[in-house]
C-alpha cells in the first residue's frame, strides 16, 4: 500500500509538471477530507504522509485558545487551561492532536471522496507554476483572446494564464466581444477560490507606458524614459518623457515618422488622444510644458502648500482648462503639483489681496504706518519672522532706513514674535484638558489649531481629513489618526 502512494505521486507529479511535494499535499488534503467524512462533528482532520515509506497516518486536531477567548467551535478548540490538561508545555496557537484510523486511500470510499479533492489541488498548483512562470520573466502587458463575458466583464485568455478584465477597467464605449484580440494590462494578482488570476486593466495609466515601450524601440533600450503618465480612458492622455542620450529628441521618437508610433497607441486606446510632454527637473518648466498648449504667462511656486498660481492671457484660459477642465486636470495629475489657472487681471487681484494683508500684518504687529509698511512689502518682506531675523546688512541696504529704525524694527518684530508664542503657550495649556488629551496630539500642533479655531477635542472630530490637512499641512495618515483618536471617546459612550 506505501509504494503504490509513492509511485501515485510520482506519477501525478510528472503528469501535471508539479513538483513531487504540491502532490504529496493534494493527497493529505485528499485524505483529511475523506476521513473527516466519518466523523459527525465539525472536526479538523491532518494527515502526514512520510515521504521516504509512502505510510501516512491521521490526526484529529484541536486549536489552543487563550482562556478569556470564547470558543466558537469546540469540536476542533481548546482553551489554554483544558490543553494543558492533555499537554502540559503547550501555548496558544498550536494544536492538541489525537491519532485516528485514516481512510483507505485505495478503498472505493477513499477514492471517491479524493479524486476531486486532488484534482482541484493539482489545477491550482498548476495555475501557480504558470503565474510565477510569467511572473518570472518580469512581463505586465497581457495580450489575449476574451474566452468569456461574464456580467458585463471579460475572461482573457492568454496562453495557460487566464485574466480578469472588469467593466470598469475597460474604456468607455469600447464594445469587447467574446473571441476579440485584447492588449492590457496586469494591476495584480487575486488568489480565490478559483485559484489565482490576473486583474487586468486599460483605463490604468501604466496600460499607456506599456503600449508605448512596445511601439518605441528607444524606450524597451534605456535612451527614453517615461517619467510620469495621465488619463481620461478613451477622451485624452498626457505623457512626460525624458530623453537620456543628448542626441535623442523624446518627443520625436514617441510620434514616430508621420505619427506612426503614437498613431498605432491611439488606435489601441479606442481613439485616446495623446499628448507627449518634455519631462523637467524645474517643477515650474514641468508644470508649463504639461499646459500645453496653452501658452504660459508667468508662473508662481508655493512649495509649502505644493501648488503653483499659473499666469495665461485671457485669450488662452480655455486652451489651459481645456473641455471641461480636462487640460489642467490632467497636468495636475501629471505632475503631482496643485495648478491654479488665473488670467492677468486675477493675478493682480489676488496679489493686491496679498499686499494689502502683509502690509496691514506690519502696521498693526509692529505699530508703524502706511509708509514704512510698503517699504518693507517693496524691499520683499512678507512674515514677521523675516524683519526680526533676516541678516543685519541686508537691512542696512535699504535706502528709506537708517540704523535706528532698522534696529528698532527688528526689536518690534522679535518682540511680537515673543507675544505671539506666549499667547499660543497659554492657549494650549488651556487647552490641555481637551485637545491635548486626544492621543498622538502635540503642544505646537495644539497651538496651530488653535490659531484655526479648532479649541476642542469635539471640534478636532467634527472636522473632515481633508479639512484638517489643508488647515495644518499635516500628512493623510496622521490627520486621519487624530481625528480618529478625537472621536473615540464619543464612539465608546455611544456603544459603537
Amino acid at each position: 500500500m506505501s509504494r503504490e502512494v509513492l509511485l501515485l505521486a510520482d506519477a501525478l507529479a510528472r503528469e501535471k509538471n508539479v513538483e513531487l511535494e504540491v502532490v504529496f499535499g493534494a493527497l493529505e488534503a485528499a485524505l483529511a477530507q475523506a476521513t473527516k467524512k466519518r466523523f459527525d462533528e465539525d472536526v479538523e482532520i491532518r494527515v502526514a504522509i512520510d515521504r521516504k515509506t509512502g505510510e501516512y497516518q491521521a490526526f484529529r486536531r484541536w486549536e489552543v485558545l487563550p482562556d478569556e477567548a470564547g470558543l466558537e467551535h469546540p469540536d476542533r478548540q481548546y482553551l489554554l487551561f483544558e490543553a494543558r490538561e492533555i499537554q502540559p508545555d503547550i501555548e496558544v496557537g498550536q494544536y492538541v492532536e489525537e491519532r485516528v484510523e485514516a481512510v483507505d486511500f485505495f478503498g472505493r470510499i477513499g477514492a471517491q471522496a479524493a479524486k476531486q479533492v486532488i484534482l482541484q489541488k493539482i489545477r491550482d498548483a498548476e495555475r501557480e507554476q504558470v503565474l510565477n512562470d510569467f511572473m518570472a520573466r518580469e512581463e505586465t502587458l497581457v495580450f489575449g483572446t476574451i474566452k468569456r463575458m461574464e456580467r458585463g466583464n471579460a475572461i482573457v485568455e492568454s496562453g495557460r494564464i487566464e485574466g480578469l478584465l472588469a467593466r470598469d477597467q475597460m474604456i468607455p464605449k469600447e464594445n469587447l466581444r467574446v473571441g476579440d484580440r485584447v492588449r492590457a494590462c496586469m494591476i495584480r494578482v487575486e488568489r480565490g477560490g478559483r485559484g489565482p488570476q490576473l486583474i487586468l486593466s486599460r483605463t490604468a495609466p501604466e496600460f499607456i507606458v506599456k503600449l508605448f515601450e512596445l511601439e518605441v524601440p528607444e524606450i524597451q533600450e534605456g535612451l527614453i524614459e517615461i517619467k510620469a503618465a495621465a488619463r481620461d480612458p478613451g477622451i485624452r492622455a498626457k505623457i512626460a518623457v525624458k530623453s537620456n542620450d543628448p542626441r535623442i529628441d523624446p518627443q520625436g521618437s514617441c510620434i514616430g515618422v508621420r505619427g506612426t508610433r503614437v498613431t498605432a497607441v491611439t488606435n489601441e486606446l479606442n481613439g485616446e488622444r495623446v499628448d507627449i510632454v518634455l519631462w523637467s527637473a524645474d517643477p515650474a518648466q514641468f508644470v508649463i510644458n504639461a499646459l500645453a498648449p496653452a501658452e504660459v504667462s508667468s508662473i508662481v511656486v508655493d512649495e509649502e502648500k505644493h501648488a503653483m498660481d499659473v499666469v495665461v492671457d485671457e485669450e488662452e484660459l480655455a486652451n489651459a482648462i481645456g473641455r471641461g477642465g480636462l487640460n489642467v486636470r490632467l497636468a495636475t495629475e501629471l505632475t503631482g503639483w496643485q495648478i491654479n489657472l488665473m488670467t492677468r487681471a486675477e493675478a493682480e487681484e489676488k496679489k493686491e489681496v496679498e499686499i494689502a494683508s502683509i502690509r496691514q500684518l506690519f502696521m498693526d504687529r509692529l505699530d508703524v504706518d502706511e509708509d514704512v509698511a510698503n517699504v518693507l512689502v517693496e524691499e520683499g518682506f512678507s512674515t514677521l519672522e523675516e524683519v526680526a531675523y533676516v541678516p543685519l546688512h541686508e537691512m542696512l541696504e535699504i535706502e528709506a532706513f537708517d540704523e535706528d529704525s532698522v534696529n528698532e524694527l527688528r526689536a518690534r518684530a522679535r518682540d511680537a514674535l515673543l507675544t505671539a508664542a506666549i499667547a499660543r503657550e497659554e492657549t494650549v495649556e488651556r487647552l490641555a484638558t481637551d485637545l491635548m488629551t486626544v492621543a498622538g496630539m502635540d503642544v505646537e500642533m495644539a497651538g496651530l489649531l488653535a490659531d484655526k479655531g479648532v479649541n476642542t477635542a469635539e471640534d478636532l472630530a467634527d472636522l473632515a481629513v481633508d479639512e484638517l490637512v489643508e488647515l495644518t499641512g499635516m500628512d493623510d495618515a496622521r490627520a486621519r489618526a487624530l481625528i480618529m483618536a478625537a472621536r473615540a471617546p464619543m464612539l465608546a459612550a455611544s456603544g459603537e
